[in-house]
């Protein structure tokens, strides 16, 4: 497996298909090919399990290569924390002991404070910093200068974790996935599941566009497609997809290092010498059925959203209206026909990025930007994931609906599932459970998307 250039859509182009065999049989398939896979995939066969993972387009070809590269533990929902600790454990040590490098640094992430009301809000995360002993501190505006330089004129403060650091996006994934295949993984590009088939109830083949894979054991890490694989299986996945614009500049010499989480503008330092940036409050939904069917699960999300998200309707609505809902499993799905999400980016956001870059941080007031490019986020209801075995099909497992936290968060969940698969479970994942949201159970929405 070849690593990218540094043009971010390189990702996502080229040839998907892979030339490993379609072995006959598994003890796990994993479905997807996103950082969860493959980081699932990873830990699986470092503990000896024999995994296939199928990915239907291409490694890391949807958000877990779109996203900013944020590994940060700032600003989390306290359920994600222990799954947080672990997935940064794994990032520091990952290349010294695989000799891969993922682009990882350690560089910190700074919430700014925009007036003296967001600063304040900040004092309910660094109590839970305390309870978990992660260093945060938060900085009045001189403080913030020697961090940032003349961007601190903007803010009035802000709040500052050391041990966040960033990654390389189109990379890291690329870089775990090359990390499974030397433990012993297959992974298989170009070759959607379709579905799967039972025996006296339980699991017992994958049926993949390469050939069957006899196996009792499946884990769905399908991205922003789980919801729907899983209805074709009867199983109710509340997930909605908003779209994300992100765009890259050339490199650009400053002091200006880490990430910064501002609501106009959000940078992060590339490997590169430029700066992955993005809008800091801009999301797109485009309204469908399901937004419609799932309306009351997210009425919470919305309001803490409202601000943040772009409301449309087109023919999204239609697609998914008109999209089969079931398949002969001997034919050609609609993975096939759909192999990568690439939706386009906002022209009007991209248009206020560059507006407002050098605005913001003065130093970057002469950077261009040379890249755009647009993700789809799954999200769930409280913006916390799904990490569930589905009881209806034993041997099922569900991760989905990371909420554009799982890059950050994709090694240690793909460690936690692992276990969770062999039964030596790490943490308690009864928070992540997909009955939350059938159970009564109210919905508690800790961070956002």
């Amino acid at each position: 497996m070849t690593l990218v250039s540094q043009n971010v859509s390189s990702t996502w182009s080229g040839v998907f298909q892979s030339s490993a065999k379609t072995p006959a049989a598994a003890d796990v398939v994993i479905i997807g090919g996103g950082i969860i896979g493959v980081s699932a995939a990873y830990f699986l066969a470092k503990d000896g399990i024999k995994v296939c993972l199928c990915e239907k387009g291409y490694i890391s070809g949807e958000q877990s290569g779109r996203n900013w590269g944020f590994v940060r533990i700032q600003g989390r929902d306290e359920r994600e924390i222990p799954m947080v600790l672990e997935s940064q454990r794994i990032w520091r040590y990952f290349a010294s002991q695989t000799d891969i490098d993922t682009g990882y640094r350690e560089g910190g992430c700074l919430f700014t404070g925009n007036d003296e009301k967001e600063l304040k809000s900040f004092q309910a995360w660094l109590e839970l910093a305390k309870k978990y002993d992660i260093p945060t501190e938060l900085l009045d505006q001189k403080e913030l200068r020697n961090e940032v330089g003349l961007a601190a004129n903007k803010w009035v403060g802000g709040i500052l974790t050391r041990t966040d650091g960033r990654a390389e996006p189109q990379k890291a994934t690329l870089a775990i996935a090359r990390a499974a295949e030397n433990l012993g993984a297959t992974l298989l590009t170009g070759c959607s599941v379709r579905g799967i088939e039972t025996s006296g109830g339980s699991l017992s083949r994958v049926v993949t566009e390469k050939g069957p894979i006899d196996t009792s054991t499946v884990l769905c890490a399908a991205g922003a497609w789980s919801s729907y694989f899983c209805r074709s299986l009867g199983i109710n996945v509340p997930q909605l997809k908003v779209r994300g614009t992100v765009a890259r500049t050339n490199p650009v010499k400053t002091k200006l290092n880490g990430t910064i989480f501002d609501r106009q503008i959000s940078i992060r330092k590339r490997n590169d010498g430029g700066y992955t940036v993005a809008h800091g409050s801009t999301l797109d939904h485009a309204i469908t059925p399901s937004t419609l069917k799932y309306s009351t699960k997210y009425l919470r999300a919305l309001i803490n959203e409202y601000s943040v998200l772009k409301l449309s309707i087109g023919s999204d609505f239609i697609d998914e209206l008109t999209a089969p809902k079931q398949w002969d499993l001997d034919k050609r799905s609609p993975f096939e026909m759909n192999r990568v999400l690439n939706p386009t980016p906002n022209k009007k956001t991209i248009s206020q990025i560059q507006k407002k870059l050098g605005e913001v941080y003065p130093e970057l007031k002469d950077a261009n930007i040379v890249e755009s490019w647009a993700g789809m986020v799954e999200t769930t209801p409280d913006v916390v994931p799904v990490i569930s075995h589905i009881d209806k099909i034993p041997g099922f497992y569900l991760s989905t609906g990371f909420s554009g936290h799982g890059f950050g968060i994709g090694p240690g969940a793909g460690s936690v599932i692992s276990k969770l698969i062999q039964n030596k479970p790490t943490i308690d994942v009864g928070e992540f459970r997909l009955g939350r949201f059938f159970d009564g159970s109210p919905i508690r929405i800790g961070a956002g998307i």
